[in-house]
């Protein structure tokens, strides 16, 4: 009799799941799991990144939404309280375990941990997945052994080539396998109350992707995407693709329908052009592993910027001269959500003129954004601080000019009180210089 594990991660859904499916066809009885811990990426900041609570809610809600998707199809949802790594250990060395699926994910921690389990278990089968990428892993083949340095070079190559369509429906699991061991025990679905953007889970997301391809929305996106504010200015599929509760497969396949029966132009384009920015990062984090948290980053120079912890605290609040940046980061810490435009003006203003080291501001929006993906979050700050993939050598953005352009008349300064701040950027001692961060 054939037993298999499903370690689920960040892909919360049962929807284009092949790894469920292919467990579906191999294996007798199935155990479904998931690791409800931190993980040490990036242990230096992990105190930074700590989730927040509503990262932790719209996390639990996904969940909620999972076990009871897997009940409908016979299955259990089983959680862990301790790392991947040892949970997986103590699974394989107790039980006859001959497959282990797992969706193929792009940060070190998870590289790590799969790698490690392969050396250590060869007699078990390890099947993996591109559920959490547009494009599978034998597409992207090519680059493995030189990721290409900028997105431009893949682009290039990946948008000629066909999207695969959504995995097959599942309409049934093999059996639950019986099994006590510590640390491990079925999901305990918890009341939530409903939150006034993001709801975690697959539900919500499938009604965002039904809603928003209702509307003429995807034939204006371009025109729209760089407003700061405004449900209806972009998809705002990130939070649930960054929790898997939908797959980047299943919104280009309602794009293409899209395209089909309203036409296609440069807005439609653009939703696929940034699912291929997605996948770029993944295939980024998965090419230079622990590089992806360095300093330097993946060139290996340029990097500046020290540690002012007022300074840092200030712009973490939303409480510097930057009213623009303020409005950003206030509606951050009260959403957890940030516009595309406006997480490249907080960045610039954490390294270019607040003279930050660029991963603090990394691990900051990793601890608060609802839609956090370790490639594309840490990938994107590495693009701006210039030790990534931008070809330009960085981002310094000019924020009044910015602040004109998009916010005009000043409504989402209004609105999130950016205009609201302590003059004073540093404290000063005596003879007015500021304090060091080490006095």
């Amino acid at each position: 009799m054939s037993l298999g594990v499903v370690w689920f991660g960040n892909d919360l859904r049962t929807a284009d799941q092949a790894m469920l499916w292919h467990a579906s066809q191999e294996v007798d009885q199935l155990i479904c799991i998931v690791c409800d811990t931190a993980l040490p990426s990036h242990s230096s900041f992990n105190s930074i990144a700590k989730p927040s609570q509503a990262r932790q809610k719209f996390q639990r809600q996904g969940l909620n939404d999972l076990s009871r998707s897997l009940q409908e199809l016979g299955q259990t949802l089983f959680v862990s309280s301790v790392s991947a790594l040892n949970t997986l250990t103590v699974l394989l060395n107790e039980l006859p375990i001959t497959h282990v699926y797992r969706n193929i994910h792009p940060g070190w921690y998870e590289q790590f941990a799969l790698n490690e389990l392969k050396k250590s278990f060869s007699d078990v089968q390890f099947q993996l997945f591109s559920g959490l990428q547009l494009f599978s892993s034998s597409q992207i083949a090519r680059f493995n052994s030189v990721y290409p340095d900028t997105f431009s070079k893949f682009r290039k190559h990946m948008e000629r080539l066909e999207v695969s369509p959504p995995a097959p429906e599942i309409n049934r699991l093999p059996a639950i396998a019986p099994f006590v061991l510590p640390n491990i025990s079925p999901w305990k679905v918890t009341q939530e109350q409903e939150a006034p953007l993001f709801n975690g889970g697959e539900l919500a997301a499938l009604t965002q992707l039904s809603d928003y391809f209702a509307t003429p929305l995807p034939s204006t996106y371009k025109e729209t995407r760089n407003a700061f504010d405004g449900w209806e200015n972009s998809t705002k599929f990130s939070a649930w693709l960054a929790q898997g509760s939908i797959s980047p497969k299943q919104i280009k396949a309602c794009l293409d329908v899209y395209e089909r029966d309203h036409g296609a132009n440069d807005s439609t384009y653009w939703i696929f052009f940034e699912l291929l920015w997605r996948d770029y990062f993944h295939g980024y984090g998965l090419h230079y592993g622990r590089q992806l948290f360095a300093r330097q980053g993946i060139r290996g120079q340029g990097a500046q910027g020290s540690f002012y912890p007022e300074r840092f605290k200030k712009w973490c609040q939303g409480n510097t001269p930057y009213p623009i940046v303020n409005a950003c980061m206030r509606q951050l810490n009260q959403t957890g959500y940030m516009s595309n435009r406006g997480r490249q003006l907080a960045a610039s203003c954490l390294i270019y003129d607040l003279g930050i080291d660029w991963r603090y501001g990394a691990a900051y929006f990793e601890s608060q954004l609802l839609d956090f993906d370790v490639a594309s979050n840490w990938g994107n700050w590495q693009y701006i601080a210039g030790v990534g993939a931008d070809p330009r050598g960085g981002r310094h953005f000019n924020l009044d000019k910015q602040a004109r352009t998009y916010d005009p008349e000043q409504r989402f300064i209004q609105t999130w009180r950016g205009n609201d701040f302590d003059q004073n950027l540093d404290s000063v001692d005596a003879a007015d210089w500021p304090i060091s961060p080490t006095s």
